[in-house]
């Protein structure tokens, strides 16, 4: 039996050096990747498989609408999140801008406890060398009794900003700077010789220089909750203002007041917050692509739920099920705020999900994409994911309706658009992540 284990483990090695015989031999081989396991859904998205669907307006549709024409359109697969972001996944990222601020302004000298080791000869510099497993616990930084809280001084209201016997967060502070490659730059100027790859590096920076076309000032990540206010100029929604954002009874619902450069922030946090852990825990790098926002065909093909020439993303042609309840939350007949369940926003996970699993595809809050708003592009798009983007700052296609819309504007064809710097109190957004491959099984 030993003879038999023996003579097998010969054969096999001889495979192995076999193979590196011949790749040594000048024989074309390859130079492959470390295999790893890449078909694990992210928490808190769905998988949304390649396919084909009928894109833009369909037979149902009102015909007065001027959208885009209906054509067979096909997509690769992606995750998407399952719901909208809700106030506490997005608070994570405020707190999280919010504390690494905090410690970097301490230094390793105010702080060294909150610092991971060094090597020698270097100074910890930036959120990268914060060690988050002490300050993430409970008290460290913000407890009543904390140790650094007359370090801290600076995050917080002063003088006449400040309001007597309360100490509030100066939310003014709490911006977020990052950069990444624009690969629309890339496709401008890839043929010109006075350009390097600085050009095409897209950063926001506390202190960009001035006059820099891709440079920009970091972005403020705090959601703009005057949106209650200013939406509405002749409305009682202070308790909203107040509230909407912190209050815990709204920590599922989802996210308002923040804008398109704010959502890409997010995105992007999102990705370096995964990729930091991954690497930690040996993960590749590339085990899961960036976070993003949806194009916006992207968002038609996903709210469809795998159907084609529906009107809604529940796949009925009517805003009511059989037993006369509404499926989604939206302005009913002439103002019917109420009747769908909610006056405002409600839970991200309300109502039943589409055939992919995804929550509030139409209704609740209208959700950013990355797509530039150009009604003249549509008959430039290819039909395989297709998408119009622009480096000019201007209007972004948003999609799904909201709470404060008629139902006119749930259907899965029908998009509107939004300047890209302006928050609303009925615009939220959701990520997606593409997926490497074809099948998930």
């Amino acid at each position: 039996m030993r003879k038999i284990y023996f003579l097998g483990f010969l054969i096999i090695s001889s495979l192995f050096i076999g193979c590196s015989k011949n790749g040594q031999q000048g024989e074309l081989v390859g130079a492959y990747n470390k295999k790893f396991k890449n078909k694990t859904i992210p928490l808190g998205m769905v998988f949304i498989p390649q396919g084909r669907t009928l894109i833009g307006m369909t037979d149902e549709d009102l015909s007065f609408y001027q959208g885009s024409p209906s054509r067979m359109t096909s997509f690769t697969a992606f995750y998407m999140d399952q719901t909208e972001i809700t106030n506490a996944e997005y608070r994570q990222f405020v707190n999280w801008v919010r504390d690494s601020i905090a410690i970097t302004s301490m230094g390793q000298a105010g702080a060294p406890n909150l610092y991971k080791p060094a090597p020698t000869g270097t100074t910890p510099a930036g959120p990268q060398s914060i060690n988050w497993n002490a300050a993430s616990k409970s008290g460290v930084l913000w407890g009543k009794n904390n140790q650094y809280s007359a370090k801290l001084q600076n995050m917080y209201y002063s003088g006449n900003d400040a309001i007597s016997g309360r100490n509030e967060i100066d939310v003014r502070r709490l911006r977020y700077a990052y950069e990444y490659v624009n690969l629309g730059l890339v496709a401008e100027g890839r043929n010109d010789s006075t350009k390097s790859r600085q050009d095409f590096i897209e950063r926001y920076l506390d202190n960009p220089t001035p006059g820099k076309a891709n440079e920009h000032p970091s972005v403020n990540v705090y959601p703009d909750t005057m949106v209650w206010r200013m939406d509405y100029s002749y409305s009682q929604n202070d308790p909203m203002v107040e509230s909407y954002f912190n209050h815990p009874s709204y920590d599922e619902y989802p996210v308002v007041g923040v804008t398109w450069e704010q959502a890409n922030a997010f995105c992007n946090w999102r990705t370096v917050f995964y990729n930091n852990v991954a690497a930690a825990r040996k993960i590749p790098v590339n085990s899961r692509n960036k976070y993003r926002l949806p194009t916006d065909q992207e968002f038609e093909y996903a709210a469809r739920g795998g159907n084609t020439k529906t009107t809604y993303p529940w796949g009925g042609p009517y805003i009511m099920n059989i037993k006369g309840c509404l499926q989604a939350n939206f302005k009913v007949g002439r103002g019917n705020y109420t009747d769908d369940g909610g006056m405002y926003t409600v839970n991200a996970k309300s109502y039943l999900p589409n055939d992919y699993g995804l929550y509030c595809m139409a209704g609740n809050v209208a959700e950013w994409t990355i797509t530039a708003y150009n009604k003249s592009a549509t008959s430039l798009l290819l039909d395989f994911n297709p998408n119009y983007t622009s480096n000019r700052k201007g209007n972004k296609v948003v999609r799904g309706g909201s709470w404060k819309d008629i139902g006119f504007f749930l259907q899965n064809s029908v998009g509107t658009y939004e300047m890209q710097d302006k928050p609303r109190s009925y615009i939220g957004f959701r990520c997606v992540s593409d997926f490497a491959g074809n099948s998930i099984n």
